[in-house]
């Protein structure tokens, strides 16, 4: 993929809509529900309009930063998604590879396809995604494995009780491939994610059969006790659940509605992040999520009050046309983008595109 094809991350998912089959297609970019939420995360950041600084003498802006306290090339990060050997035969091998020579991290799926142990031999910086499981013991293994692999982080989803009902894969009776499976789990129902049945979701009853839906903050206060990496809750809305975040002693949230594919009727992340970044008014590290798709997303989630954002079904794009160079390809437009884009704001570096102003534009469409 070279830049004359794709000089856009949209040029990208034309690509990889053109390559993918339509089942898997969906699976990629469909939402739950009527996937109102999907559509109103795009429509909400297209909303954000930002007053750019004039006269400041910024000519080569450094996008540079620190996530959880590791140094980051740019404020994203690959966000946790599963079973990416369905778009490519290296699969999450590949993503790590680029987010490495990017020098962006890169959050390990529960469900993802290839082992962390694997992954965090690339040389990029690992964080491990948490869904909480029904089998005894099987989060506190996955716990052990992330430490002994050298991730530098926890990141527990907490949005996810059911999975949402996506309705695409409902009417393409979705199922995995033989070969695609969820490495970290070995539980008797895995199997189910594999069985197609017609007008049903496999990997919603794999879902049903495995993850636990009663987690609470009573199990996030005995997770955060049980280990010393950074903790991160992914799918805070809520400044009163931020609150809560806060008081179980975790180290960031993300402000995520899980792109659109958990409960259709969720907040636009971007329009719950001020309130919640207020709230927590700089005790607790904030991050979005949900809807990125070119750098001026990023310096608006920023300006909104984000410290960095996870950056989601793009990747997917680019792994799908061409494995880590396509991944590469994405991650190198995001931070050209974001150049370009701090450099017509005025902003030098990170902390001056946090400083800028906002404005909401109700566009007609």
């Amino acid at each position: 993929m070279t830049r004359e094809q794709a000089p856009s991350l949209a040029d990208v998912a034309r690509l990889a809509q053109a390559r993918l089959p339509r089942d898997l297609w969906d699976y990629v970019a469909g939402g739950s529900g009527a996937e109102t939420t999907l559509a109103a995360n795009r429509a909400a950041l297209e909303e954000v309009s930002m007053l750019p600084r004039v006269l400041t003498g910024t000519r080569a802006p450094d996008p540079a930063t620190r996530l959880l306290g590791s140094a980051a090339a740019a404020p994203f990060a690959v966000a946790p998604m599963a079973y990416q050997r369905l778009l490519h035969p290296d699969g999450e091998l590949a993503t790590a590879e680029a987010a490495a020579a990017a020098g962006v991290p890169f959050v390990v799926s529960t469900l993802s396809s290839v082992p962390v142990e694997q992954i965090a031999r690339t040389g990029a910086t690992t964080w491990f995604q948490l869904y909480w499981l029904r089998p005894p013991g099987l989060v506190e293994s996955l716990v052990a494995r992330a430490e002994d692999a050298g991730c530098e982080a926890l990141v527990v989803t907490v949005d996810v009780p059911v999975m949402g009902r996506r309705l695409r894969d409902v009417r393409n009776s979705f199922a995995l491939p033989d070969d695609v499976v969820a490495a970290h789990l070995a539980d008797g129902a895995a199997s189910r994610a594999h069985e197609p049945v017609p007008g049903e979701s496999a990997i919603a009853a794999h879902t049903a059969a495995t993850f636990a839906p009663g987690l609470g903050w009573a199990d996030i206060a005995r997770l955060r006790a049980s280990t010393s990496l950074p903790l991160v809750l992914k799918g805070i809305l809520d400044p009163r659940d931020a609150l809560l975040a806060e008081e179980s002693g975790v180290d960031a949230v993300v402000v995520s509605n899980h792109g659109g594919r958990q409960f259709d009727g969720a907040a636009p992340s971007i329009a719950a992040l001020p309130a919640v970044a207020d709230a927590l008014a700089g005790r607790v590290a904030v991050y979005l999520d949900s809807g990125i798709r070119t750098g001026t997303d990023i310096l608006r989630a920023l300006a909104c009050g984000a410290e960095g954002v996870l950056v989601g079904r793009p990747v997917l794009h680019g792994l799908a046309v061409d494995g880590a160079r396509g991944v590469g390809h994405v991650l190198s437009l995001l931070a050209e983008e974001l150049r370009d884009a701090m450099t017509l704001a005025g902003c030098a570096d990170v902390a001056a595109v946090r400083a800028l102003s906002t404005v909401r534009t109700v566009r007609t469409r």
